[in-house]
């Protein structure tokens, strides 16, 4: 019996089939539903984040340079949202917008959408189960965020040296005045873009580092803590010697020409020893003190019912008749003053912002003083006609400033001697010529720290700064690199910048020149083995302490000669200092091609009219393509620019959109 129920087959399609319509019916509703759910909601999901990169976009830039409402940027959300909607009806998805609002930092641009869907089976579905159809819309609530950066601290480093007269390629005009404009039209596109972002404290700083053969950090900071104000650094004295100046070395005619003033090494220091120091005895012998100690004639006044004999027809050193002459009061004023440049730290602190201590000499900065070379820029040493020193040697260095201690021969022991420097320069003695002096190489405005260029005074401080750059001197683009991130570092020199690392502020580093790093080799015969002329390394001819290696060659790789001095030498030692200084600005953990890591320090650069074709100009280029940060925002590309002059401010503008960028976290 129950066999043939089993096989009797009559009348079971059509009752099985009934029952799992229902079923049947419901999976296709719901497959269907679900996929224009997911569809749609992708759809709300893309348009959310797109709406907000360009309300986050619009924050920054305002309209026409004018920060908008909210309720302007609210009705400018809606509108784009729902223009990228598609079918999506804007009534089934209306946005909700939350501002930034907050009292630090940039804040979360907050995009939200309440996404209803109304299924097209679902209800016929709910009927074929017995249910009521009513109340079966879907509700899906879609957020997106836009992080909008809290601060940005830019170092401006720019190219000061002579070449930057030069005019611009495809223009009539210098390559400085065209850098002036690009610059400043860079910050006052930052600083429009900050004075919409709200309720951030200083939302945008920039800082100003004009660099050529050295870099000015002002001489107002002449008694700071991170000065060798006390000669302690290895470089210090590395031109002087102070030894002829000692007690036991000085002869009755010295003390007769510059009073008991002696020099004595004591606790690692030269200091002044004996009465002619008056109330500086006991102090420094530093190259600060140097600036103060050298006097000069600047006046004189007849004295009334007085006389003095002079010569009257001088010949090869010798008086032939003499002549009768007022006496005279003379006006004494310290000769010239230290104007602000400092010399580049030795290895490994000129490449990085190590914070200067006495503990540690050589992280000190040290005052740039460059020697009196060798020949004497006067002979008459007391103003009689009748010349005391008798040498008429021209020797071909540049920079004899001051009349040398004696004829000596020995050009090194002349360029050394310190006793010169304690003589008073006469009333009628040979002016030096323009720019020579000790602070032969340094040409720049000093360095303008990072500034608030949302207020007026600020943004004029700094426009002020670059307006004020003129063109001098040759090219030290690793220095100006340096000091550029020391700018925007937290620590001392400079401490303006926020603390490093902190979340939400990015540190960049701008750094624009218009030729290959230079470092003139000595002219003439070069006695005084200084294989160079002065500048931020010193002489090229010193070796650094005991190293047996120049300053500017020290920790270079074998590419380098230790011990040639020419300028293609000295390029190459400079380009891989650039590469160290980057480097190190840039963290251990640098931004690659692939878009891992991040940068301590953003660092973007530009050559200004540099050609392939020459090869001095390729390594400048090459040098300044390798120092530069991948882009955050593009995958794998350099920020460096290839600039000419008459390219140039749109480069800035590009500049401009790339720190702009910077401020839009996703």
């Amino acid at each position: 019996m129950i066999r043939k129920f089993l096989k009797d087959e009559r009348g079971n399609y059509a009752i099985l089939t009934a029952a799992a319509m229902v079923p049947i019916m419901g999976a296709l509703a719901l497959a269907i539903d679900y996929a224009e759910i997911s569809r749609q909601r992708e759809v709300v999901r893309n348009s959310l984040d797109a709406a907000g990169m360009a309300v986050a976009r619009r924050i920054l830039d305002g309209s026409n340079g004018e920060p908008l409402t909210d309720a302007q940027l609210k009705s400018y959300a809606a509108d784009f949202f729902n223009n990228n909607l598609g079918s999506v009806k804007p009534a089934n998805a209306p946005l909700k917008v939350t501002l930034p609002n907050n009292n630090f930092g940039g804040g979360m641009l907050e995009m939200e959408a309440t996404l209803t869907y109304k299924p097209y089976f679902l209800p016929v579905a709910a009927a074929l189960l017995g249910k009521t159809s009513d109340n079966v819309n879907l509700s899906f609530v879609v957020k997106s965020g836009i992080r909008l950066q809290n601060t940005i601290e830019v170092a401006l480093v720019l190219d000061n040296s002579k070449s930057m007269e030069n005019l611009g390629s495809g223009t009539g005009q210098r390559r400085i005045d065209l850098l002036r404009a690009a610059s400043t039209q860079l910050v006052a596109r930052m600083a429009e873009q900050a004075s919409a972002m709200r309720q951030i404290n200083e939302p945008v700083r920039f800082g100003v580092v004009p660099f050529a053969a050295s870099v000015n950090i002002a001489p107002d900071t002449d008694s700071k803590p991170w000065l060798d104000t006390d000669g302690l650094s290895p470089i210090h004295h590395e031109n002087f010697d102070w030894s002829k100046m000692t007690r036991a070395n000085m002869t009755t005619a010295d003390i007769a020409q510059i009073g008991e003033r002696f020099a004595r090494y004591s606790g690692g220091a030269w200091v002044k020893d004996g009465t002619g120091w008056g109330p500086t005895e006991g102090g420094y012998l530093t190259r600060f003190s140097l600036y103060q100690d050298i006097l000069a004639q600047t006046d004189r006044e007849a004295i009334p019912n007085s006389s003095r004999r002079v010569c009257k027809n001088p010949t090869s050193g010798t008086c032939n008749s003499y002549t009768t002459d007022k006496e005279y009061q003379y006006t004494v004023e310290q000769y010239t003053s230290w104007q602000g440049c400092v010399e580049a730290r030795p290895t490994p602190y000129n490449n990085d912002d190590t914070p200067a201590t006495k503990t540690i000499p050589a992280t000190l900065f040290v005052p740039m003083f460059a020697p009196d070379e060798a020949g004497h820029l006067w002979r008459d040493l007391n103003d009689d006609n009748i010349n005391e020193l008798k040498d008429t040697t021209n020797y071909g260095y540049k920079n004899s400033w001051w009349a040398d201690w004696n004829d000596d021969k020995t050009v090194a022991t002349r360029q050394a001697d310190m006793r010169k420097y304690f003589r008073t320069k006469p009333f009628k003695a040979s002016a030096a010529g323009d720019g020579y002096g000790p602070n032969f190489s340094c040409t720049t405005t000093p360095v303008t720290p990072l500034t608030d260029v949302t207020t007026a005074a600020g943004r004029e401080l700094v426009e002020n700064a670059i307006n004020a750059m003129q063109p001098g001197g040759n090219t030290n683009v690793p220095e100006g690199t340096a000091w550029g991130w020391r700018v925007v570092s937290s620590g001392a020199p400079f401490t303006e910048g926020r603390p490093d690392g902190q979340r939400g502020n990015d540190k960049v580093i701008i750094v624009l020149t218009d030729g290959a790093n230079t470092y003139s080799p000595a002219s003439g015969n070069d006695g005084a083995s200084n294989k160079s002329t002065y500048a931020a390394y010193g002489y090229a001819g010193r070796t650094y302490a005991s190293s047996g290696v120049t300053r500017i060659f020290k920790d270079t790789s074998s590419a380098v000669s230790k011990t040639t001095y020419t300028q293609n030498n000295f390029q190459a030692a400079m380009d891989e200092n650039l590469q160290k200084v980057c480097a190190n600005a840039k963290g251990t953990n640098a931004r690659k091609a692939d878009g891992s890591g991040s940068d301590n320090v953003i660092v973007m650069t530009v050559s200004l009219d540099l050609s392939a074709s020459k090869s001095s100009e390729k390594k400048a280029i090459d040098a300044m393509t390798n120092c530069a940060s991948y882009s955050r925002t593009t995958a794998g590309k350099k920020l460096f620019w290839n600039a000419t002059g008459a390219n140039l401010m749109q480069v800035f503008q590009e500049i401009a959109d790339e720190l702009s960028n910077l401020r839009i976290v996703s």
